[in-house]
């Protein structure tokens, strides 16, 4: 029953992408039309509205396609223009012209933004391509089994195959076709290396202002620390011995006693510049590593903690540096206001990556935003490109997972055989849509004597439209196997570029 169901919901799925596709190819055309009214008769208004009503139904499609095949989307837009900005003199210049007010100067960015960025171009070639790339191949038991009933319904008794075959087929083929659905939206819908590099400028340039900003709160803290801590501690030492040199003739019992203070507030002061010293950068994670280090922490901690090492080698300092301050920090933050008593770490690789796990048993309810000490978690590991995730339900227990990328080299992995398969359907692709499926199938409609070397013209009557429909599925088929092979060796080369 559960087999059935599941069969169901991926026939209505791929049916609802396949109406989604089919009506792409309207707004595809919609758009295809501004664009002529822009180039030819510069009618540069109507170009904004329909490059927005693609992007919301690709946007749908990347939502759908995401969310039914298990491959998320990212939008692979440009980032959005900024305002125009006055000169000295009010102003707003764009070019060589200079504006009064900033609504042409904001209108001719936004069109820039819009029509040059690739991603509105490869939008509108999913769109026109969808409906016979994924909508044929989505919606294949379905037109088999529309094609079985109407044969049938004609007096063929054929027609009952082509049902019992697409009946047949559906179990394994529905969800197939919405991976391979995944797949081409993941190719012609993903953001583009432009786009990539365009964000990750931006996201680099957010970590360098969050590292600047925690570098300097981290200064001010050393001097507050050695200000209030040492350096007072040293200056009254040095009062305590000035003292002591004036007793030292008149009551020397005296003075023994103040040197001995002075002793005893020197090794205070040690003491203060030793805490300070490992709060910088500890000696022991400086001489054994992260995991000696942590099993150091856990010690000192108060709560009963559990640790377990797993990493192939040392990770460069400022990322050891980095996990051991955010485990310090959740230690720290367990025993203190989650009311903990036990605590379990977990230092491991992923792949390239380092993982660090923390839970305890504490009450719960950590929010990073309702605390500095977590959201300083955030920013020490945003300069490496880490990822913090919290889960920290009310009643407990709490589970941080930290995780900074490219800490380890990538091993590279063999060459996949996918790969070898993605370069045939690519180039045998073209050979069975058009010419074999979509030609034919032209001149079928118009009833034209010509067979050529068109295969199903040469087949008898009966067979002559299945067998140019299957020539189409097959040539959507192989285009859709040959984009998402490609996906997935894009997404190889971006693993890979992680290392």
């Amino acid at each position: 029953m559960n087999a059935a169901r599941r069969t169901l919901v991926a026939l209505g799925r791929g049916a609802a992408l396949t109406g989604l596709a089919l009506l792409g190819l309207a707004v595809a055309l919609v758009m295809l039309t501004a664009a002529l009214l822009t180039f030819m008769v510069g009618l540069v208004f109507v170009v904004s509205p329909a490059v927005r009503l693609v992007r919301a139904v690709t946007g749908l499609a990347r939502d759908l396609s995401g969310r039914w095949s298990g491959m998320p989307v990212d939008a692979p837009y440009l980032p959005a223009p900024l305002p125009p900005v006055p000169q000295a003199d009010g102003w707003y210049r764009d070019g060589r012209t200079l504006y009064k007010k900033p609504t042409i100067p904001a209108f001719n960015k936004r069109w820039n933004w819009l029509m040059k960025d690739p991603a509105t171009w490869r939008d509108l070639a999913y769109l026109l391509a969808a409906p016979v790339t994924c909508g044929l191949v989505a919606a294949a038991p379905l037109l088999a089994t529309a094609y079985g009933v109407v044969r049938v319904a004609g007096g063929d008794p054929l027609g009952v195959v082509w049902i019992l075959l697409a009946a047949g087929v559906a179990y394994w083929y529905a969800p197939w076709a919405l991976r391979v659905y995944g797949g081409v939206a993941a190719v012609l819908l993903g953001p583009t290396e432009k786009a990539r590099l365009a964000r990750r400028v931006s996201h680099l340039d957010a970590a360098r202002t969050e590292a600047v900003d925690s570098q300097a709160a981290e200064l001010r803290r050393i001097e507050r620390d050695l200000h209030d801590g040492a350096q007072a501690r040293l200056v009254a030492i040095g009062m305590t011995i000035g003292a002591a040199e004036q007793l030292l003739e008149t009551d020397p019992r005296a003075a023994r006693a103040l040197l001995g203070k002075a002793r005893d507030a020197s090794a205070d002061a040690l003491q203060d510049i030793r805490r300070l010293v490992r709060g910088i950068h500890p000696p022991v994670l400086a001489e054994r590593g992260l995991g000696d280090a942590v099993r150091a922490l856990a010690l000192d901690s108060p709560l009963r903690a559990h640790v377990t090492v797993d990493v192939p080698e040392r990770a460069s300092a400022p990322l050891e540096s980095a996990a051991y301050f955010a485990v310090s920090e959740l230690l720290a933050n367990a025993a203190r206001h989650g009311d903990a008593t036990e605590a379990w770490v977990d230092v491991s690789a992923r792949g390239p990556a380092l993982r660090v796990t923390v839970t305890d048993d504490g009450r719960g309810g950590a929010d990073p935003g309702r605390g500095t000490g977590l959201r300083g978690i955030e920013r020490r590991l945003g300069a490496f490109d880490g990822v913090f995730a919290l889960n920290s339900p009310a009643g407990g227990p709490t589970t941080a997972v930290i995780e900074l990328p490219r800490a380890f080299p990538l091993r590279t992995a063999p060459r996949s055989p996918w790969r070898l398969l993605g370069g045939l359907c690519w180039a045998l692709w073209p050979i069975a849509l058009f010419p074999q499926g979509l030609v034919a199938m032209v001149l079928k409609l118009l009833g034209s004597p010509v067979k050529s070397w068109f295969l199903g013209l040469h087949m008898p009557e009966p067979f002559q439209w299945p067998v140019i429909v299957g020539m189409m599925l097959l040539g959507g088929g192989l285009l859709t196997v040959a984009l998402t092979t490609t996906a997935r060796a894009m997404r190889e080369k971006e693993g890979g570029g992680c290392g």
